[in-house]
């Protein structure tokens, strides 16, 4: 039966395609006591796939295997460190079928990844003869609660290391899936992604989409013809378009001129695809700059090395050393006509006589996108792309039913810096802040923006206000960190402000703060100057509908906002009315 290519494909399935050495590294790997596989690659690049492999491999072994999908976990399991250790404990505990004793090991004088770490040990792998391998699909996930992440994830590094010498923890073997969109910087050094073995999946090559389409039933000698090569040429090796195409084929509704002239229009098979990509970029007109460019540059391009990631990890470019290139033709075609569709149809025309001329043009016209979108201080995106950003996301979401939140932020006593240091330095201050806020807001769907003077906003698609709240705090840590010298006389209080009750979060705890609890040392009125420059937050987040506006978002936002600095500044407010995923 043939099978639509969205998910993994099944282990009996006979559209698996192996991509050696790839498999065999991973089973070989699987059997050194301690070991972890890291397996990164854009979406829908057969990651899935290949990890329900590796477990049955391990199961063949009488290996324990233990499988956690992130993307099941409820988001309340990510509102504190210890809560989602708690749940990682639990789930393997009963995937194993032992009785979860999470009481028993848990204490809060050494803290959460200790008693996690204890409970591995002594609860889990004391108990077991066999290796066990534990499997953490759809790590991404993670990466939109960043506070999680950065403890997390070197907690398991830390694991793979003391691996070498406590030999209990050498029956664990780890396996960790992520998609290369990554939502927030992390160290590598402290992140597990720079140890054990690393796969990266590539795409199919000619012979093996030959065998591909050969496992759909299509006729030999077509798969041997310029049609096929042509396909490969037009939509590249990757195994997604690749199954596409040739299910179509496969079921005789479509030839492969209809089929490869329709590929690259917002009619052909590939249109969801397109459109989500296009989506994308248009949230992002750094990113969408840099990709116009390398649309429109034969061979390859030296771009900024962050977008030049951010490319390559969206799978629209592929790098040769340090230039990019674009993946394939389909993306070429496709966004020559979408992104300037005049332009395009003029310069088919032009070129014919002045090829340097439309190179000019094209430049020019990117300038202007940049002067139309971009804040030229801050370099990130200006007011009038923010509100069409909104008003877009809005819209896409409501059609999803997927949360849309919006922080805004605000520079404390910035009048007062600017008098102090001069407007020099206040615009160097907006600067650094604006680059900060670049750094925790790192997700393709992103949009960081500055919306007047010393306010900023960050626009979270598919994010509720929990994970909302934690790239303020996240912020908010950096912005100490970077310990930009404050004016004098300043004041700051040093929590977090939760609803109109004034409920905070500290470390992903909520309590009770009274205006009146207060010390007096960090009071509005008592005068004492803060180290550093500070930043207020609103937060908002609301499931988009037809009943409400886009405006209304940006309104509850702006009051949470106000309500941080009306209760002492350098504070983080959910908003009371829109608040969905807390």
């Amino acid at each position: 039966m043939l099978q639509f290519p969205d998910g993994p494909v099944p282990l009996e399935s006979k559209f698996y395609i192996e991509r050696p050495p790839i498999e065999a590294l991973t089973c070989q790997e699987l059997c050194k006591p301690g070991s972890v596989i890291r397996i990164q690659a854009p979406r829908k690049m057969g990651k899935s796939s290949l990890l329900i492999r590796i477990l049955a491999f391990a199961r063949s072994k009488e290996f324990h295997t233990v499988h956690i999908d992130l993307q099941r976990a409820d988001e309340e399991i990510f509102t504190t460190l210890e809560r989602f250790l708690r749940w990682f404990c639990y789930t393997i505990s009963r995937q194993l079928d032992l009785v979860p004793l999470l009481d028993q090991y848990w204490d809060d004088e050494i803290g959460s990844k200790i008693s996690c770490t204890f409970y591995l040990q002594e609860r889990i792998l004391a108990n077991l003869t066999e290796p066990v391998v534990i499997a953490l699909n759809e790590v991404n996930r993670l990466f939109e609660y960043p506070t999680i992440a950065k403890e997390f994830l070197p907690l398991l590094r830390s694991w793979y290391e003391e691996a070498k010498q406590v030999d209990i923890l050498k029956l664990m073997r780890l396996v960790v899936v992520h998609s290369t969109e990554i939502y927030v910087p992390l160290n590598i050094n402290q992140s597990p992604f720079n140890v054990g073995l690393p796969i990266k999946l590539p795409e199919f090559t000619l012979n093996q989409v030959k065998d591909l389409a050969l496992r759909h039933e299509l006729d030999s000698e077509w798969c041997e013809s310029s049609d096929l090569a042509d396909l490969v040429t037009l939509v590249g090796g990757h195994p997604y378009r690749i199954r596409m195409a040739l299910m179509y084929l496969q079921q005789g509704g479509m030839t492969i001129q209809h089929l490869l002239d329709e590929a690259a229009t917002l009619s052909g098979i590939y249109q969801y695809h397109l459109r989500e990509l296009l989506d994308i970029l248009q949230a992002h007109p750094k990113l969408l700059t840099a990709f116009t460019q390398l649309v429109h540059t034969e061979g390859s391009i030296a771009l900024d090395p962050i977008l030049t990631y951010k490319l390559e990890s969206m799978g629209l470019a592929k790098l040769d050393g340090n230039r990019a290139r674009l993946s394939c033709q389909l993306y070429e075609r496709f966004f020559k006509t979408q992104l300037f569709p005049t332009a395009s149809q003029e310069t088919q025309v032009i070129s014919l006589t002045n090829h340097h001329r439309v190179q000019q043009l094209e430049r020019e016209n990117l300038e202007l996108q940049q002067l139309v979108n971009v804040d030229s201080l801050t370099q990130v995106a200006n007011r009038r792309y923010f509100d069409h950003s909104l008003t877009r996301a809005w819209q896409q979401l409501s059609q999803q039913q997927e949360p849309l939140s919006l922080i805004l932020c605000d520079i404390d006593f910035f009048k007062t810096y600017n008098d102090t240091y001069g407007h020099q330095a206040g615009d160097t201050c907006l600067q650094k802040v604006a680059r900060i806020i670049s750094q925790c807001a790192q997700r393709p769907t992103d949009l960081v923006a500055r919306y007047g003077g010393e306010e900023f906003t960050i626009l979270l698609p598919n994010t509720g206000a929990t994970g909302a709240s934690q790239v303020a705090q996240v912020i908010q840590k950096e912005m100490q960190m970077l310990s930009l010298p404050s004016a004098p006389a300043q004041t700051r209080q040093f929590s977090s402000v939760y609803g109109d009750k004034s409920s905070s979060l500290l470390d992903g705890e909520r309590f009770i703060v009274a205006p009146e609890e207060i010390p007096p040392s960090q009071h509005p009125s008592s005068g004492v100057s803060s180290p550093s420059v500070t930043l207020s937050f609103g937060v908002a987040s609301v499931v988009p509908s037809s009943i409400d506006c886009p405006e209304a978002l940006v309104m509850a936002a702006d009051r949470a906002l106000y309500e941080s600095k009306a209760r002492g500044r350098n504070r983080i407010t959910l908003s009371s009315e829109f608040h969905f995923g807390i």
